[in-house]
């Protein structure tokens, strides 16, 4: 039996559960990891110092929360990604390693935080994430808002991409974050249609498909992204029309990457799906009219985020003709 702690957050000495909600689950068994899915432990002077600037502003990211493989890389390159509005989601997705429970009220010093954290880092793009904040009236779109803000004030070149929560029955939230003009809006479907009642149970596909064209719509000009995991036992068939679906959307970047398996409590690996699968299935994606696409393995959402939205802007000048 494995009992799943989180040993950052701790009352009286006594760990608290990092997920409740999935410690009565069985173990599933977890298949070992191909060679093209292992990673090089951190170890640079400049992962250190990374580590260091998000200490010290008191930080959440979603590297370490949601145990992203590809922290080592990143943080050695000062890439990471903020994650606000606390560590604790209101949701309880069976593939996310962000702990789940009711959130604290929210820092009204954190955008401030986060604009001087980015500042230090020098960073010339920068992702900003969350949790899923069901308990405030607008999902936290008025955060999102005003940390876009705080870094727009303290380093109006660096480029700002969202990857928000889907603001379910949040009248109203969607609009307040287009309005604060981040250069890029990323939400991702996670998974195909057919396994939202298993794996994101909290999200409904089509209300978050709506989101991706809602927010295109309000601002053509921006770029809109989404992202989905394979290996949680979609089809082939599905993942392609999933692409339609976006493409219908009129979203312009799709991720794809390796779902890993955080915990024996958390749902299981179906599939390590190969190098050749995930570039066959960026030519097909490229095809359908993407203007970028990123599918390894190891690709996460803000995986290259800097580096890709410039591809993105490149890419749209080109067609654009």
């Amino acid at each position: 039996m494995v009992t799943i702690i989180d040993t950052r957050d701790v009352a009286g000495g006594v760990p608290k559960p990092r997920h409740p909600e999935k410690a009565r689950n069985p173990d599933t068994p977890r298949l070992p990891k191909p060679a093209w899915i292992r990673v090089r432990a951190p170890q640079s002077a400049e992962y250190g110092r990374t580590r260091e600037i998000v200490r010290k502003g008191g930080l959440a990211t979603v590297c370490e929360e949601a145990s992203c493989p590809n922290i080592g890389e990143c943080w050695s390159k000062r890439h990471a990604t903020m994650m606000i509005m606390g560590a604790v989601c209101t949701r309880a997705c069976a593939f996310c390693n962000v702990a789940t429970g009711l959130p604290a009220p929210l820092d009204l010093g954190e955008p401030a935080a986060i604009a001087r954290a980015v500042s230090e880092l020098a960073l010339e793009h920068v992702v900003v994430t969350s949790v899923d904040r069901d308990d405030l009236s607008d999902g936290g779109a008025g955060h999102f808002a005003a940390v876009i803000g705080a870094i727009r004030a303290m380093t109006p070149r660096t480029t700002i991409e969202v990857l928000t929560p889907d603001f379910l029955r949040k009248d109203g939230a969607l609009e307040q974050v287009v309005a604060a003009r981040p250069d890029v809006f990323n939400h991702n479907l996670e998974t195909v249609p057919g396994l939202y009642l298993r794996i994101r149970p909290g999200a409904r596909y089509f209300h978050s498909l709506r989101l991706l064209q809602h927010a295109k719509e309000l601002d053509p000009q921006m770029f809109t992204k989404s992202g989905i995991m394979v290996g949680l036992g979609e089809t082939r068939d599905e993942v392609l029309q999933l692409m339609d679906d976006l493409r219908s959307a009129d979203v312009d970047f799709l991720t794809i990457g390796q779902y890993l398996q955080p915990t024996p409590k958390h749902a299981e690996v179906k599939r390590f799906v190969p190098p050749d699968e995930f570039a066959a299935l960026e030519r097909i994606a490229r095809a359908k009219g993407f203007l970028m696409v990123a599918a390894t393995p190891l690709t996460r959402s803000s995986y290259h985020a800097g580096e890709d939205f410039a591809r993105l802007r490149a890419a749209r000048a080109v067609r654009a003709g």
